[in-house]
C-alpha cells in the first residue's frame, strides 16, 4: 500500500502490476513510465517492468490499515486484465469483503471482463466500480456495460479526455472525474469539452470532480502541469458521490 498524490483517492493497493495497451487512452500510460523507472531502480515487484505480474505477497495489506481508507485498486495495472486468473480475483475480493471499513475504487478499461466476472457474483458494498472514458470509440461503449452492474457506486474516469464526447448518457452513473493528460507527449484537452461534460453532470445531478488540466492549460499553452493547476471555471471542483456507504469502523478484521 502507498499514499498517493491522485486527488480522488487516499492510498493505492496493487495486488498485481503491469498491463498492456487496449485503447487510445493507453498511448502514454503514466504507470508504464513509472514501472520502467522502478525497474531501473531495482525496486522489488517491478523485476518484469510493465509486464503483467501477480503480487500475492500484497494481498493482505489492507488488513494492516485500521483507519477507514479509500483505496484505488491497481493504480499500476488493470484488475480485469486478460492475464488475471479468476482464482486470484476471488482472493482479492475476499480481502475486500473482510475489510468493510475500507472503500475500494476499481477502474478498468476491460469492462467486458469485469462484467463477465460479476455475472454470478455479488459485488461487495464497499466497492466502487469505474471505467475509463477517453474518447467516443472506446470509452463511451464502456459506460453501457458499467451501467448494468449492481455496484453501490459506479463512476467514470474521463481522463485523459481526448476529444469532445458529445451527449453522454449518465443515467445510473454516480460520479464523474475529468482530467487532461500529463507528460512530455501529452495531447491537449479543450475547455469546451470539459464544459459540456460538466453541464451534463448538472442535468443528471451527478457529482463532478475536476482532477487536472495536465500538460496543456485551459489557454492551450503547454507547461508544467502544476502551473496549469486544477481550477475549472475559476474554482476547484471536488464533488464526491452522494451515496457514500457507511463503513464498519468498529470491525476487528
Amino acid at each position: 500500500m502507498k499514499k498517493t498524490k491522485i486527488e480522488w483517492t487516499e492510498e493505492t493497493w496493487n495486488p498485481s502490476t503491469g498491463c498492456s495497451k487496449v485503447s487510445s487512452g493507453c498511448k502514454f500510460c503514466y504507470a508504464e513510465v513509472m514501472a520502467k523507472r522502478l525497474n531501473a531502480m531495482g525496486v522489488k515487484g517491478y523485476e518484469n517492468g510493465f509486464g503483467f505480474t501477480l503480487m500475492p505477497d500484497r494481498l493482505t495489506q489492507p488488513f494492516n490499515r485500521r483507519k477507514p481508507t479509500k483505496f484505488f485498486v491497481n493504480s499500476m495495472s488493470d484488475l480485469f486484465h486478460e492475464d488475471m486468473p479468476d482464482d486470484f480475483l476471488d482472493q482479492i475480493f475476499d480481502v475486500i469483503r473482510k475489510t468493510p471499513r475500507h472503500i475500494y475504487q476499481i477502474l478498468t478499461k476491460r469492462e467486458n471482463r469485469m462484467s463477465a466476472y460479476f455475472n454470478n457474483k455479488l459485488i461487495p458494498q464497499n466497492v466502487w466500480l469505474g471505467v475509463t472514458v477517453e474518447d467516443r470509440k472506446s470509452g463511451l461503449p464502456r459506460i453501457n456495460v458499467l451501467r448494468e452492474l449492481n455496484a453501490s457506486i459506479k463512476f467514470l474516469s474521463i481522463e485523459p479526455l481526448l476529444e469532445d464526447l458529445g451527449n453522454i448518457n449518465l443515467y445510473g452513473i454516480d460520479w464523474v472525474i475529468v482530467g487532461g493528460e500529463s507528460g512530455p507527449k501529452a495531447r491537449p484537452m479543450d475547455e469546451k469539452w470539459v464544459r459540456k461534460i460538466k453541464d451534463q453532470c448538472e442535468i443528471y445531478d451527478v457529482p463532478f470532480f475536476f482532477k487536472q488540466w495536465g500538460t496543456w492549460g485551459a489557454d492551450m499553452v503547454k507547461r508544467n502541469k502544476k502551473k496549469n493547476g486544477r481550477k475549472f471555471q475559476g474554482r476547484i471542483w471536488e464533488e464526491y458521490p452522494y451515496q457514500i456507504q457507511t463503513l464498519s469502523v468498529e470491525s476487528n478484521v
